[in-house]
Order: structure tokens, then sequence, then C-alpha cells
């Protein structure tokens, strides 16, 4: 495969009046996790359905290429060369895990052997061995999540849709899944990966896109994202008033709350702002109780977004800078 492993251009769908992807561009690097953010009901789903093939976009949209494949001219080709993990399992509760696994290397036309072979590999990758005998209705949430995946892989796709893989997961069973999709990765695999939980995204994706009324609001890395968004400042918290009013006298920019004792003062947070102020506070003679900063993360970066309004200081198609 040449080129990128996925591009959409124009991607359009439309239920009656209901406008759900509205001109969307989508480019996805082989071998990266792509991520899909957005509010429910933004369309993410309805894009991973059409980029799977599960349903058609309408006319009106350009040209969309999987796997090196053009999706209107040759969508079976599209299909072998990936696998599609929804956001409701797979796994048939009345067979075994092992026999979930075996129907899907049947449904791949993989000889006898050769599915038990590939069945035998995956359970022991994703710790199903001993599980494996059992019904998979017997299974918990993150083992018939690790199972989904595993029948998922059985015939060795190159793109996995991912559709919020860990939804309903505990905090462990989330990071044990983080660790198969980096596994994946290194592999040579590409994921596109639709999630609610910013921190996934943030942990895992080389690329993000926030899906908003239909369109990409912004895309980037997170690091570029979270630039877009204003508010990061150094907080300064005293135990002692005297030092709080020198502070407030040395630091006359800063915004103060003689209540709480704190020092707010607007900054992006780098090495050297930070120095400056510390430099400034030596130079007063003046010693902070506490320190911290905060920069915007990527839940400033969506509820900015996709809030009611963009606040100041946001472009109307900031997508186009961060490419």
């Amino acid at each position: 495969m040449t080129g990128p492993a996925i591009a959409a251009h124009g991607l359009r769908k439309s239920y009656g009046d209901k406008t759900v992807l509205d001109g969307v561009d989508l480019t996805v690097a082989e071998g990266t996790v792509f991520s899909l953010l957005g509010p429910n009901g933004a369309g993410k789903t309805t894009a991973v359905k059409i980029l799977s093939t599960l349903i058609s976009p309408d006319p009106a949209s350009g040209r969309i290429s999987v796997g090196g494949h053009d999706l209107a001219a040759d969508p079976q080709a599209v299909r072998a060369a990936i696998g599609v993990t929804g956001q409701f399992s797979a796994v048939d509760g009345l067979i075994t895990g092992a026999e979930n696994m075996l129907l899907m290397a049947d449904l791949h036309h993989l000889p006898r052997r050769e599915g038990r072979r590939v069945t035998a590999e995956l359970l022991e990758r994703f710790d199903l061995t001993e599980a494996a005998a059992k019904p998979a209705s017997t299974y918990s949430g993150g083992m018939r999540r690790r199972l989904d995946i595993a029948m998922t892989l059985v015939g060795s796709p190159r793109i996995i849709f991912l559709d919020e893989p860990t939804t309903g997961l505990d905090p462990r069973s989330r990071h044990n899944m983080w660790q198969i999709i980096r596994e994946l990765v290194t592999d040579g695999v590409t994921v596109f990966l639709t999630t609610q939980y910013l921190d996934e995204a943030d942990e895992l994706a080389d690329r993000i896109a926030v899906l908003h009324n239909g369109t990409i609001a912004a895309e980037g890395t997170a690091a570029e994202l979270k630039r877009l968004v204003p508010g990061g400042h150094v907080r300064l918290r005293f135990t002692d008033p005297a030092a709080h009013r020198a502070a407030a006298s040395a630091l006359r920019e800063a915004t103060r709350d003689d209540e709480a004792l704190t020092l707010q003062i607007a900054s992006a947070g780098s090495q050297r702002e930070l120095r400056l102020l510390l430099d400034r506070l030596d130079t007063a003679g003046i010693e902070a109780d506490e320190l911290t900063v905060h920069t915007p993360d990527l839940d400033d970066v969506f509820f900015a977004l996709t809030g009611p309004t963009r606040p100041a200081g946001i472009p109307d198609q900031p997508q186009e800078t961060a490419r």
C-alpha cells in the first residue's frame, strides 16, 4: 500500500433532512492511531460505518480510499484489508471463546489447521487461553472486549476500526486495552479509534480530529489542539498574608484572591516563562508555599470546540492551521 491508510474527501451522509456528515475530510497515516472525537450524535459511528463499507456515503461525497482501495469501486478489497470492532460486542455468548474464534476463522475461509493455529496464538496473546473452553457469557466485560478484538484480528487486517472500544470497562481493563492498541500499532497496524474518553485519545492518538455539527472542528496532534485554547496559568499559594500582599505588589498583572491567599498569572507554562516568574519572586525576596501550572487539556479543547459558542482566539477553521 502506498499513500495514507485512509483518505476521505468531502465525506457526506444525510438521513432525510438531517445532515450527519457535511463534507468531512480525513487522512490517516499508515501505522498510526487516529482518534475521532465528538459529542453523542456527532457522526463518529456513521463515519466508521461508511469507511468500513457497512453503509454507503451520499452520492455527493468525494473519493474515499481505504487500504489503498477505492471504496466505491472495490469495496470487497477494502473489506479484506480491515477489521471492525463496533460499540457493541460481536461475541456470541452461547458458545465458548475458542468457538467464537474458530467461527471467525471459518468466515475468513482459513484452512482448518491454519484456523486452529491462529486461534491458539490470539487466545494466548490476549490472555484468554484459560477461559477459552468456557462460554463467552461467563466472561467479564474486559475479557469480552479482548475476545472481540482477537476475533477482529483473525483475518490479519492492516487497518482496524475501534468504535468506542473501552466504553463501560473498569480502569484496569481500559489500561489493558490501551496496551493492546499500542502493541497493534507497533506491529504496523493502523487504528482508527473513536472514543468519548478524552484521556484515551490523549494517551494513544498520533492525530486527533474533533467532529462537531457534521464537520471537523479541529484536527492535529494533542499538543497542537491544546495550543488552540487559551487559559493556561500559574497559580501561587501563600500561607503568610504579608507574603501574599508583597507578591501581589511585585506581580501586578496577577489576579489575586485575598481570601484564599492565591495569585493567578496567565502563562503557557513554558520553562522560560516559569523561570522569569521565579526570578521576579527571588528578586523581590518572596517565596510561594505552593506553585501549580495549569495548561489546557483535551477536555478544555473539547468543550471549547463543541460548545454553543467558539471562544475568542480560536479560528473558525483551526484544522487547516493544525495540519
